[in-house]
């Protein structure tokens, strides 16, 4: 991989994470912003906190997760999963529909 290929994607995935950040916190200030509007209680600096370090933690959380399943796809340990032990595997032509497990 050359210098500059890992510089465009760092850029690419700051710029994700800088949109992501930013749609997040806009959706916050809104969601807020409806909840006064509709007459709903002040919300202190603690639950201020408590939300944005819960909507951090699921962003990053969600982000991780697919991360793994992308990176797994890709480098093919999908296809080294032993089925040895699946009844679907081997000899399902011979097998009739009341034989198998749903």
């Amino acid at each position: 991989m050359t210098k500059t290929s890992r510089g465009g994607r760092l850029v690419r995935l700051l710029r994700s994470l800088v949109l992501a950040v930013a749609i997040s916190a806009v959706s916050t200030l809104g969601l807020a912003a409806y909840w006064h509007l509709i007459g709903g209680g002040e919300m202190s600096l603690h639950g201020w906190i408590a939300m944005g370090l819960g909507v951090l933690g699921t962003v990053g959380l969600a982000w991780g997760l697919m991360a793994l399943a992308f990176r797994s796809d890709r480098d093919g340990w999908d296809d080294r999963v032993d089925n040895h032990l699946d009844p679907g595997i081997e000899g399902s032509e011979d097998r009739k529909d009341e034989e198998l497990y749903y």
